[in-house]
């Protein structure tokens, strides 16, 4: 099976920092070359929302323009893990962040269907 699990989440105040991590099953860190990562978020009340997304530890990076300038999507798949730096934090930043994966090619974060595996959430809590 593949499992994709989140951590990092929690509670901070506007203004401050978060840093989201995704560990990942051997499945996807042995299609390295193909597989694309990415973060989504959902809010209550709200559709789920792509945030940033990463291919072959940074040969193709994209962020939603929300985000752009105070998030950082990053990969270190030797530790099979994905992170999202997150500063400057809004309180429209709240939400259930979730790590996702495709294995063949990189859809967009407005494609949130063609993402084939997908973690359980983790949750972000900005107050102001």
């Amino acid at each position: 099976q593949v499992q994709l699990v989140e951590s990092g989440g929690g509670s901070v105040q506007a203004g401050g920092s978060l840093r989201l991590s995704c560990v990942y099953s051997s499945y996807i860190s042995d299609i390295y070359d193909t597989h694309c990562m990415a973060w989504f978020r959902q809010a209550p009340g709200k559709e789920r929302e792509g945030v940033a997304n990463i291919r072959a530890g940074g040969a193709y990076i994209s962020y939603t323009d929300s985000v752009k300038g105070r998030f950082t999507i990053s990969q270190d798949n030797a530790k099979n893990s994905l992170y999202l730096q997150m500063n400057s934090l809004k309180p429209e930043d709240s939400a259930l962040y979730f790590c996702a994966a495709e294995s063949g090619f990189c859809p967009g974060l407005n494609d949130e269907d063609n993402y084939e595996y997908w973690g359980q959430g983790t949750q972000v809590t900005v107050s102001s």
